[in-house]
């Protein structure tokens, strides 16, 4: 069983990771819901600040708790798309078109980045499952955005119902993966202490 734990991409310290990620959507859907604004403008807002804060932090947290070097990195590029769209979405002006387009070619970039992670990890570790099915969720997200109609108020309530989905699917995943890493480390021993 150490074998198979060595051989993880992630630390096992990274079940914080997706419950910070989770619980950095859940503040945006929290907004977009109870915000009777759902105009193009608000959605870039909310949008370009959940990403700026999100590539940033989870960017930080994923570098310092995954192990493997090609999984990081994947995560690295999914970190700076998630930033550079954060930082279009509040410094272009734009309207609902800039924001179908914005939120659609990041989902698809990150969706499928994560995705992949998750496929080529799988076997190795219990967070791949929960890449697939964030990949496979943000990648849904910009096939919506992209056959959405040009509705603002749609658009804003389907990015928010998006985060609501994504925040609590990885805050329980994350504590999933704590609680699966808990047993075996305290039957060993030697694992919290390194």
């Amino acid at each position: 069983m150490a074998t198979a734990r060595d051989a993880a991409p992630e630390r096992a310290q990274y079940w914080v990771v997706p419950v910070v990620r989770g619980l950095l959507a859940l503040v945006p859907a929290a907004v977009i819901t109870f915000s009777q604004n759902h105009s193009p403008a608000f959605g870039l807002l909310v949008f370009g600040a959940w990403a700026i804060v999100s590539g940033l932090v989870v960017g930080a947290l994923a570098m310092r708790l995954i192990g493997d070097r090609g999984i990081r990195s994947l995560f690295l590029v999914n970190a700076v798309v998630t930033v550079a769209a954060g930082l279009l979405a509040v410094t272009v002006p734009g309207g609902l078109p800039f924001l179908l387009y914005l939120v659609s070619v990041w989902a698809a970039v990150t969706g499928f980045v994560e995705l992949y992670a998750g496929l080529r990890a799988r076997g190795r570790t219990q967070a791949a499952r929960d890449w697939i099915a964030a990949g496979g969720f943000t990648a849904l997200l910009a096939i919506v955005f992209l056959l959405l109609p040009p509705d603002a108020v749609t658009a804003v309530g389907l990015l928010g119902g998006y985060l609501v989905i994504l925040g609590v699917y990885l805050v329980i995943g994350g504590f999933s993966l704590k609680w699966a890493t808990a047993p075996g480390a305290a039957a060993s021993g030697t694992e919290q202490h390194s």
